[in-house]
């Protein structure tokens, strides 16, 4: 990558972190600032574009869980959404054409359906990222959104295949054996270790199922995430997942670049991409309403609808083909780049305030639910223990051995991850399945109970939405937490937590401490 892209996307980067706004929405701004100023994309900038979103398709099956995707909630909930869209939305655009607005009159109905068709799709590099920068991949409205982008991407490579008459080859039967040699791919995956050449088995394994793919006719990105999914059960997919972070969001950079230097917008166009995202609000509403009547909370379905309502890079992928067949003009695709564009920022903007939004409106939001819930919606009543740590990942876990076997009996752990949870109470240990940074389950239990939550989170971000829904929930206790440096510890007790704990001194402190007890009876 030119040095010259560096220097944008990071100056462009940290002018938008200035502003509290994600680092990506920077990424884009510098990729049509650096076009306007003449600058080309070559093609270490789509190569940089192609390997994070491979990545990223592999990390998300990683972490993704089949039965996910099997809820009528997600598969039905993601193709009615399509149809009724693609319905409502090339209506509206008629009415544009029928206003004279430019663009849209010389349009047939049939290209309106195509561009609002590649309008209805949702980003998952901008849903994906928005969900790990906020902690939230493993809440139950995360994992919803996750399982709909997983559908609509299904959906993306049937209509790839259908539009450009490429179907697979019957060498794509052989994909199936991958079942009868899993215990080798598992065992191999084993043999590796914990060092360097867990980040290369990562890339080994997504890169070498895109290729395999493409190989039978079959597009590579659905490969990677398949394969992604097949080792998701896997002891060191956490791992891997992990070790991959790094690099996805580095060559993530080179995809958000990519979109600036897609064309050079007119102040006609830019007009044309204003009135596109005008249908984000649409997408909002739809999404919202069709989750609600698969009785879902009105918190999971607004979080969801809000991460969803944005336009996917996918669009481009069908604006570009729609051009190559003479079915769009390259305007077309100028425009939906720039729709794109704006919907990302749009996205990460709304997103940002989510959480205060709903406490705010809680009320007006949650009117809309059903009266009967999904089982997995309906709370379960916690034990007595005053108590309890949030985030049972290490970190957690580690606290939580500590607090009972100083107090038996007197603590509980909470983790918004099913299959966790289900893995913790296998091992005798007491956990609940919840979101803590929902206000209806704090509501739903008696919190006055609690003398202790102890925030064993690695994002700020979530440790002060839990912090403000403990608030709103009028909790008396204390409040404790961990940090990874100075400045974030600073933030947190800033915003009322009681005790921040930075996690590599005490880490350091413990370490001393059990070491030092070591030599002590040799003393004596």
């Amino acid at each position: 990558m030119d040095f010259i892209w560096i220097l944008f996307a990071f100056g462009c980067g940290m002018a938008a972190k200035s502003f509290s706004l994600p680092p990506s929405i920077g990424y884009l701004f510098a990729g049509f600032l650096l076009n306007f100023l003449g600058f080309q994309a070559d093609d270490s900038i789509n190569t940089l574009a192609n390997l994070g979103i491979t990545l990223m398709l592999f990390t998300i099956g990683l972490k993704l869980n089949v039965k996910d995707l099997l809820k009528k909630e997600v598969w039905l909930g993601s193709l009615s959404h399509s149809v009724t869209w693609v319905l409502i939305g090339a209506l509206l655009l008629k009415l544009l054409a029928l206003a004279a607005i430019s663009y849209f009159t010389d349009l047939s109905f049939y290209t309106l359906g195509l561009i609002i068709f590649a309008l209805s799709f949702s980003s998952t590099v901008c849903v994906v990222k928005l969900m790990e920068d906020h902690g939230e991949m493993r809440t139950r409205h995360g994992k919803l959104a996750v399982g709909i982008l997983v559908i609509q991407d299904i959906v993306a490579v049937i209509f790839l295949v259908v539009a450009t008459g490429k179907s697979p080859t019957l060498w794509a039967l052989l994909l199936l054996s991958a079942f009868f040699i899993k215990p080798l791919i598992n065992k191999l995956i084993d043999q590796v270790g914990h060092g360097e050449l867990i980040p290369l088995t990562g890339f080994f394994l997504a890169f070498g199922a895109y290729e395999l793919f493409e190989l039978v006719s079959i597009k590579g990105d659905l490969g990677a995430l398949l394969v992604g999914m097949y080792l998701a059960s896997h002891s060191k997919a956490s791992e891997i997942n992990k070790s991959l972070m790094g690099f996805k969001d580095l060559f993530l950079i080179g995809f958000f670049l990519s979109i600036g230097f897609t064309a050079l917008p007119t102040v006609e166009m830019l007009a044309m991409a204003g009135l596109l995202t005008l249908l984000i609000p649409v997408k909002f509403f739809l999404f919202f309403f069709l989750f609600t009547q698969f009785k879902l909370r009105g918190r999971t379905s607004y979080l969801t609808a809000l991460a969803l309502s944005n336009f996917s890079e996918f669009g481009l992928i069908i604006a570009s083909l729609s051009t190559k067949n003479g079915w769009l003009t390259n305007d077309w695709l100028v425009i939906l780049s720039l729709a794109v564009s704006l919907s990302f920022i749009i996205t990460n903007i709304t997103y940002n305030f989510a959480h205060r939004i709903f406490t705010r409106h809680k009320l007006f939001i949650c009117k809309y639910e059903r009266k009967s819930k999904l089982s997995e919606d309906n709370f379960i009543q916690p034990c007595d223990a005053p108590i309890v740590v949030i985030g049972m990942g290490r970190v957690g876990m580690g606290a939580y051995k500590a607090l009972d076997s100083q107090a038996t009996g007197q603590v509980w752990g909470l983790d918004a991850d099913q299959g966790k949870i289900a893995w913790l109470n296998d091992n005798n240990v007491q956990a609940f399945c919840g979101d803590a940074e929902n206000i209806d389950f704090w509501e739903n239990i008696e919190i006055e109970k609690l003398e202790l939550i102890l925030l064993a989170l690695p994002k700020i971000q979530d440790i002060k939405n839990i912090t403000l829904q403990l608030r709103h929930a009028n909790y008396r206790g204390q409040i404790a937490a961990i940090a990874r440096f100075d400045d974030e510890r600073q933030e947190i007790e800033t915003f009322g937590v009681d005790k921040v704990f930075n996690f590599y001194t005490e880490a350091g402190v413990g370490f001393a401490e059990e070491s030092l007890a070591m030599i002590k009876p040799n003393k004596q």
